[in-house]
Parts: structure tokens; sequence; C-alpha cells
């Protein structure tokens, strides 16, 4: 088949992975740039909704990431001495939605990404700075992160990204019992749990806090935060060994993008929308992304056509959720009050699974564009 045209995407994590997937796919000559001297995806696991699956199988990926994840089963959201504030049933999701939510480790979905790719098309090393240095290309994805070079160059005024006022830490490790996809939520802070297809088990906990803040031993700091908490959490964050607990300040894109286009640019993950993690988003809608642009790009048209397509489509439905996202940590893990907390246990408590359900659809039960 011939080449619609040449494509360069500036990052090689989850997000322009996916791009560069959906574009090679569409028939387009691709070179993914990476500014790290290897491609590789922290040690950390992530949930996917049902949206992202769709998208991964509009990207070919579907049996690939099923045979590398861990379907949700039981779950829901605890108190932090363990009683249950709400549940959460893996099988009424995949009857609602048509599949359940599953954990999977980064980097094996990472991997799964690059082994879609032609070996020719991935470029370490490659520190893109400005869109001179990839002027030959006739689409250019700028999937460079939250604090994008070429975002930065294309809208100065732009304020950038901000502190959410979460920090967080993240870890993986060997974990014999059973667990299942669920979280904690105490006052201002929460906790979660991810089973992953290899046996092992991705935990996370943030709370509020000011930016900036390190700590000699992060590990013994989150045990003495989190170490009252139910099990197995305590147990979990004990297996992980010190160097595998990460911890990060939580940043967002504060003020929404006036386009995520410019010229024969795409913004793209979170160059475009960088999210707050209250609704388990980022990288999902980065696939969506993906799925978008490969529906756009398989078209006949320019790429200012491609590209109008790609900003309609998900300008509106990403920043929608962006903003639910910020809402909702501001509901769960944003309380500090204890009088508060007691009411927003209770609202959730009696909230119907139906209710609940309905209020998920709007972003779980999003499909590819035809």
């Amino acid at each position: 088949m011939d080449s619609r045209g040449q494509a360069v995407v500036v990052g090689g994590g989850i997000g322009g992975l996916s791009a560069a997937v959906g574009l090679h796919q569409a028939g387009w000559q691709v070179r993914v740039l990476e500014r790290a001297p290897r491609f590789s995806e922290i040690g950390a696991g992530i949930v996917l909704w049902p949206n992202a699956l769709r998208a991964l199988r509009y990207l070919g990926l579907g049996e690939q990431v099923d045979a590398i994840s861990e379907p949700q089963r039981s779950g829901g959201m605890r108190r932090p001495d363990g009683r249950w504030i709400t549940r959460m049933d893996g099988q009424t999701l995949e009857a609602t939605f048509g599949s359940p939510a599953i954990g999977i480790h980064r980097a094996h979905l990472h991997q799964t990404l690059l082994d879609a790719l032609p070996a020719e098309a991935l470029h370490a090393g490659v520190d893109v700075r400005q869109l001179s240095d990839v002027d030959e290309a006739d689409l250019i994805i700028a999937a460079d992160g939250i604090d994008s070079n070429l975002r930065k160059e294309l809208w100065p005024t732009h304020p950038g990204s901000a502190y959410s006022g979460f920090t967080a830490w993240r870890g993986v490790c060997h974990y014999d019992g059973y667990v299942d996809i669920g979280g904690t939520l105490g006052r201002g802070a929460e906790a979660g749990i991810v089973p992953l297809a290899d046996g092992r088990v991705y935990w996370y906990t943030s709370m509020k806090s000011a930016p900036g803040i390190r700590h000699d031993n992060e590990k013994a700091f989150v045990l003495k935060e989190f170490g009252s908490w139910h099990d197995p959490l305590p147990a979990l964050i004990e297996a992980t060994p010190a160097e595998g607990v990460l911890h990060h300040d939580i940043n967002f894109l504060a003020v929404p993008m006036p386009s995520y286009v410019s010229g024969r640019v795409a913004l793209l993950g979170d160059a475009a929308h960088a999210m707050t993690p209250h609704l388990g988003q980022g990288a999902c809608q980065a696939i969506e992304d993906a799925a978008v642009l490969k529906a756009a790009a398989s078209r006949a048209g320019e790429v200012t056509e491609i590209l109008a397509f790609y900003d309609q489509h998900r300008r509106p439905r990403s920043q929608s959720i962006a903003k639910l996202s910020r809402q909702t940590g501001g509901f769960t893990s944003g309380i500090t009050n204890p009088v508060m907390e007691r009411l927003r246990n209770g609202i959730m408590g009696v909230t119907p699974t139906s209710m609940a359900m309905r209020s998920l659809a709007k972003i779980a039960s999003w499909t590819p564009p035809a």
C-alpha cells in the first residue's frame, strides 16, 4: 500500500505509541521520536476502562491486551478501616458496557505497542525541542507529555501545567493473597489496589500536600501515613522494594487548550489534556485520541481536514472528562473535614448501582468513530 504521507510522533509513551500504531495501520509512514535513550515505561500498573479497551481493539490489539491483563471481578470503595462504602461488581460492568475494567502493567502494554510497529519506525535518544527539528514531516503528533515543548512553541501564552494539590506514591510487588481492583477513601487521601496478570499487584496512594516535598525514605513515609489502613495495603507497601516506591506530584492542565491542532500539528494525550487521576482516565483518553486519529487519518483528505476531524471529536469529550475528574477528586479524596467525610461516605453508600452505572456511561460506553 502506498504511503499516505510521512508522520512523526514526538514522544514514545503509551499515547504516542498508540498514535503511531493507528497511523501505521492507516497507511502512513511513521517515525516515533523518543527523548529517552531507549523506549521504556515506568514500573507501575494501570486500569483500563471499557472505552480504552474498545480503542485498543480498534487498533488491532484486543487479543494481545487480553493475554496480558487481569479483568476486574469485584471491588468498590472502602473506608480506611476496611468497611465498604460502595461495591462494584465486575460482571455488572461487563454486562452494561461490554467488557470489565482491566488491570495491566504499563511496561507490558508499552511493549505490546512497540511490537505492533516496524523496528525502523522507532528512534530513541532524539530530543525534539522545536518544530524545526521535525520540519520534513507532513503530519506531526505532539505526544511529548504534560510539559510539551511543541505545545509551548505553538501556544506560548498558555499557562501550562499546574499542581493539583495531590501527591502520589505507586509501587508493584509480589503478593500471594487474593485481591481485586478496588479503592479506599480517607480524609484528604486515597489508595487503590490493582491485580496484574503476572501475579503481581499494583498499588497506589495519594494525599493532599504542598508540592515538591520529598522524603529520605519514601517507603517509610508511605507506611507511616497508610500503615494503619485496611489489609492488604500495608502488606503490599511493605513487600515493595524501597527503590520501587515511586513518588510524583500530580499536575494537570488547569486551563483547557483552545484547540488540539495548529497547522499540521496535533496534540495528543497529556500534551493535550493532562488530567487528575480521580476517574482513571488519563491513559484511557490518550488511547482514545489514537483511535480517533487512526479513523481520521484513514480517510482520504488533506492534513487540515484530518486534524479538524480529530479536534472536533476529541477536544470536547476529553476536556469534559478532565473537568469531571477534577470535580470527582474534590468530592472524594479532596475532602478533609470529618463531617463532610461522613456525608460523602453516606451519599456514596446509598447511591444505587444503577445510578452509578448511568454516571459511568458517559465515559465507559464510548466507541471509536466509524
